[in-house]
């Protein structure tokens, strides 16, 4: 389904009293080589930035939702000012000074955490040995996990899903994290994605779920914004999904349940890619308010 123009969502987010903004990181807060001070291509801006303090000023809190560890989201929290995340694609949940992990189908007695259970079954191997040549680990960024395993290639899901279930991996699954920017072409002529081998059950949509639910806040009252179908999951939780522009190819590959289910409402696409884009999504989502509040835009 493709994305909605961000000019055309004015009905959806009509309908939002947003007080959580669940955001991915990479490729969607942050521009090129991770930088909050760098747009999509590296050109300097402080687009996102700006939007961030206006959120903060305004109550809207921004939730991390990345497939960065807990180590990494807490450094990435601390030095804006955030609190709360969701790591490891929703394997770990960061309250405060606290993580909890996230378990899902994973068998509790292979490991200390999910991502030992995830390798000392044998799952992650395998899954390896199948897509030779294709996928691999996405060194060095697969150290120091607790939830799942991080790789990188250029896979089907579906078909690494039903080779894991074929195997007795079927507690097991391999989610899809978004386009990799830099060149890999052992992996294959096409793009390679970043993928996380999780226990099943654990996605950034459940956690956050989980996360609302503590809070006591419903689905109107909370958004999300990302780039990737890992992303996507979080419009059956929320009450808008965003896509930076450089994400937007997300919606177009969603495959359609095979229960035949019908899927999320669409995701809006904004105008510009990672940086501007979030800045886009977090502008159009506090105009509306100060509109609906009765005062004057301030700032923009």
């Amino acid at each position: 389904m493709p994305a909605l123009p961000l000019a055309e969502a004015g009905p959806v987010l009509d309908r939002l009293d947003p007080v959580v903004l669940f955001s991915d990181v990479d490729g969607t807060l942050v521009g090129r080589g991770g930088s909050l001070l760098a747009g999509f291509d590296g050109t300097p801006t402080l687009a996102a930035a700006e939007a961030l303090i206006q959120a903060g000023r305004a109550g809207l809190e921004v939730v991390l939702v990345s497939g960065r560890t807990a180590l990494q989201l807490r450094e990435a929290s601390r030095l804006l000012g955030l609190r709360d995340a969701v790591g490891e694609v929703g394997g770990v949940l960061l309250l405060g000074g606290t993580v909890e992990l996230q378990w899902g189908g994973a068998p509790r007695t292979l490991g200390a955490t999910p991502a030992e259970a995830l390798e000392r079954s044998g799952a992650l191997a395998a899954l390896l040995d199948w897509f030779s040549g294709r996928l691999e680990p996405h060194a060095p960024w697969h150290q120091g996990r607790q939830g799942t395993a991080l790789l990188r290639g250029q896979v089907d899901v579906a078909e690494a899903d039903a080779a894991l279930a074929d195997a007795g991996f079927g507690w097991a699954r391999l989610l899809d994290n978004g386009r990799l920017r830099g060149s890999y072409p052992h992996l294959g002529p096409g793009t390679t994605h970043a993928y996380h081998l999780a226990p099943a059950g654990v996605t950034k949509a459940r956690t956050a779920a989980a996360y609302l639910a503590r809070r006591g806040l419903a689905a109107h009252q909370a958004v999300a914004i990302g780039d990737s179908p890992a992303d996507l999951e979080l419009a059956g939780v929320t009450g808008a999904m965003f896509l930076v522009a450089n994400g937007a190819w997300a919606a177009e590959e969603l495959p359609p349940d095979p229960t035949g289910a019908p899927g999320p409402a669409a995701a809006i696409a904004t105008p510009s890619p990672a940086g501007d884009g979030w800045a886009e999504a977090v502008r159009a989502l506090l105009l509306r308010r100060r509109r609906d509040a009765g005062a004057a835009p301030a700032g923009w």
